[in-house]
């Protein structure tokens, strides 16, 4: 990131080639039936990319498939835009029921897009979005297929084609370990160019920005230089470590000694033992008098520890993220400053339930 070049400088746009082939490659398609499609902004900005460019302007339907913020979020950009839509919502703590899926798509033929999370970071539940996607190939055939994986590409491993996925999305800060900065879209090649003129928008139209790329090689607008020339270096560094199994591999190492930790500390999980996501993992506040998220967020920030910071779904829960540069030391060491914060607080450990 200390390196300055500009948008329209050869070796960058090099390098805004490869990121799109290296994006290919870690998801497992080819070039043949999908691109890589990069997007100025965080991870909502590549949802809306979507909806904006896919949802037909005339008959356009969305189903929504949700259990936690973000997947509400998807609703809301539906809502926003003025897209006719239906939020199906489902427990936070749990997955999204496929045979309520089943007769949903079986009553209503009229949904032309179909929207799930597959982790759904408020909560850490993994959804069945193969499941999902192979009804929808026998249920609505018609119907594109949208995946959010912000926080699961490249650490949970995902087949495009038995999942019938069409656009998937994510952002170069999750578990591909780059720097905030862009989003991008993987999208199936055959769907995406029949939305042309779709778009409700001109810079999220993914359509016009993947035939720029295409044509030019460089972006419409102005482009995060400096992050994306550290997701380059990020890509080389997740390659080296064996790609999404490799990364699959350390993070659900760090989940396990996290959740073993806590469990002696007497802290209890929001999912049950069913559950097998290993991105972030959720916690119920402590029914102990001297327990206060605040200030048992600002006791761990002093020692250089910092969590998701607050609650988003009904329950009281707070989240702790196993991604990124972490290693089993390091939620070690976690573990012992929430020790040292429990016991500032006058908590009695282990906590009773």
């Amino acid at each position: 990131m200390l390196r300055d070049l500009g948008s329209r400088d050869v070796e960058f746009i090099q390098t805004v080639k490869y990121l799109r082939s290296q994006l290919l490659k870690v998801a497992g398609v080819t070039s043949i039936n999908f691109t890589s499609i990069p997007v100025q902004g965080s991870g909502t900005y590549a949802v809306e990319a979507v909806f904006q460019s896919t949802v037909p302007r005339s008959g356009g339907k969305v189903l929504v498939l949700e259990n936690g913020a973000y997947g509400k979020r998807m609703g809301k950009i539906c809502s926003v835009l003025g897209i006719d839509h239906h939020l199906e919502n489902f427990p936070e703590d749990d997955r999204v029921d496929s045979t309520k899926v089943e007769k949903i798509l079986k009553a209503d033929g009229a949904f032309t897009n179909v929207a799930i999370v597959h982790c759904e970071t408020s909560s850490g539940v993994v959804n069945p979005v193969e499941e999902i996607g192979e009804m929808l190939r026998k249920y609505s055939p018609g119907a594109s297929y949208f995946v959010d994986a912000m926080s699961s590409f490249g650490a949970i491993p995902l087949d495009f084609e038995s999942s019938n996925i069409d656009y998937l999305v994510s952002s170069a800060n999750k578990c591909l370990e780059g720097v905030p900065g862009f989003s991008f879209v993987i999208a199936r090649l055959n769907h995406l160019l029949k939305c042309k003129g779709f778009s409700r928008s001109l810079s999220l139209d993914l359509v016009d920005q993947y035939e720029n790329l295409e044509k030019t090689g460089q972006f419409r607008f102005t482009p995060p230089t400096h992050a994306m020339l550290a997701f380059k270096q990020a890509l080389l560094e997740f390659e080296g470590e064996g790609g999404t199994v490799g990364r699959a591999k350390r993070y659900g190492d760090n989940h396990e000694v996290l959740r073993e930790g806590m469990r002696s500390l007497g802290f209890r999980e929001l999912l049950d033992d069913s559950h097998k996501g290993y991105i972030i993992t959720s916690f119920h506040y402590p029914k102990d008098p001297n327990f206060n998220f605040e200030k048992f967020y600002e006791k761990l920030n002093e020692k250089d520890q910092v969590i998701y910071p607050g609650k988003v779904l009904n329950a009281d829960c707070f989240r702790i993220g196993n991604i990124g540069q972490l290693y089993p030391a390091d939620m070690k060491h976690l573990l012992g400053c929430i020790k040292e914060a429990c016991q500032d607080m006058g908590i009695s450990l282990p906590i009773k339930q």
